[in-house]
């Protein structure tokens, strides 16, 4: 395990005294537009909060990417470069294999990317899954059979959606059921910046469909997936607790963001990366140096948004009244467990993460990878 360093714990409280854009803190732009006029207001979250790793509940995971919570409690775990899927005991952390996802080509960014549990899993057992084969990426569906021996629980998958465009890089691969009952879906531009915002192209966009892979009722096109565009690569998905939806985004070599998701934006990539103040294009509500975050996973929990980073090692702390920032948003665990891929709520004050040292670009500690349990304010 990294350790933290006194050091490190001066570096990030001088960081939270640190405003504007210097180097090492993030950058928040105005108040968002689209805040709900008469909505109630969820409470929000406190300027400084807190998150403290109460538990280790899995060691030893190989490149673990999509991890989805099921009834009860426990998680569906799978590896990017293996196609495997485990599941963790919430209380114990017992793993059970439950079988290798077909046809994942994994290279590069690709692989056996994000995953999801069906709203009604408790009866129809389904998981969906978001999967780099040979030609395209694609969203499938398997049904799980818990009655089956371990390492062969997974049915054969079902195609949802083919035809997201694939590359080395810039895959997206989050997937996740929103409020609404539809599944979303944050993909790459593959490393070909046109496709972005080319609104033929599912490449460089947020989708939403129906479960069974139609678009969805209310999408900005009724006969399209496509939700948002003008994105470069997607892998944070999160509701707040008045149902709207923020991604978290990979810039190019200046800021990573933070953007509130409204239906038919255009969030700019490429014409634009980070703030740009232009008309047609979205800014970012909040937006990091490259090096300060590389943004995977993202929730919501405790009034706050919470990101993971990869290349920053560190967890930021996002806390919202409404659709505003109400603080500078605050790092923890900067540097203690590496890179930092997948966080999942857990009640409302706890969260779910997963490290990613083995993924090909971390250096890998004694029992990673590894599934951590927070309790955060």
């Amino acid at each position: 395990m990294r350790r933290p360093t006194a050091t490190a714990a001066l570096a990030v409280s001088a960081l939270l005294i640190v405003t504007g854009c210097s180097a090492g803190s993030p950058s928040r732009g105005p108040a968002p537009s689209s805040s709900r006029a008469g909505a109630p207001t969820a409470p929000a979250g406190s300027a400084r909060g807190s998150a403290e790793v109460v538990a280790t509940a899995a060691t030893g995971l190989v490149s673990p990417w999509g991890v989805a919570p099921l009834p009860g409690g426990d998680l569906l775990i799978g590896s990017r470069d293996t196609g495997t899927v485990v599941r963790v005991a919430a209380a114990g952390g017992r793993r059970t294999p439950l079988g290798t996802v077909p046809d994942v080509a994994a290279a590069g960014e690709g692989g056996l990317l994000g995953l999801a549990a069906s709203p009604r899993y408790a009866t129809d057992h389904l998981l969906y899954a978001y999967v780099t084969t040979g030609s395209d990426n694609r969203i499938v569906r398997m049904p799980v059979d818990e009655g089956a021996p371990e390492g062969r629980r997974l049915g054969a998958p079902e195609v949802v959606l083919r035809g997201i465009p694939k590359g080395t890089v810039h895959n997206g691969g989050r997937i996740a059921f929103g409020p609404d009952g539809m599944l979303y879906a944050g993909t790459g531009e593959s490393g070909r910046r046109g496709l972005a915002q080319d609104r033929a192209s599912l490449g460089g966009k947020i989708l939403r469909l129906t479960p069974g892979g139609r678009p969805a009722p209310g999408n900005p096109d009724p006969g399209s997936v496509v939700y948002s565009y003008g994105h470069r690569n997607v892998q944070g998905l999160a509701w707040d607790a008045e149902r709207r939806l923020w991604a978290s985004e990979f810039g190019q070599d200046t800021w990573d963001e933070l953007n509130l998701v409204e239906p038919g934006g255009n969030y700019g990539w490429p014409r634009a990366e980070g703030t740009a103040h232009r008309a047609g294009l979205k800014d970012p509500v909040v937006q990091w140096r490259t090096a300060d975050a590389s943004p995977s996973g993202l929730a919501y929990a405790a009034g706050s948004l919470w990101m993971a980073g990869l290349r920053s090692e560190r967890l930021w702390r996002i806390p919202l009244r409404g659709a505003a920032v109400v603080a500078e948003p605050r790092a923890f665990l900067q540097g203690n467990y590496g890179r930092l891929r997948t966080v999942v709520p857990l009640g409302d004050d706890s969260l779910w993460l997963t490290t990613s040292n083995t993924d090909g670009r971390g250096s890998p500690a004694a029992g990673d990878d590894r599934l951590l349990r927070l309790k955060v304010t």
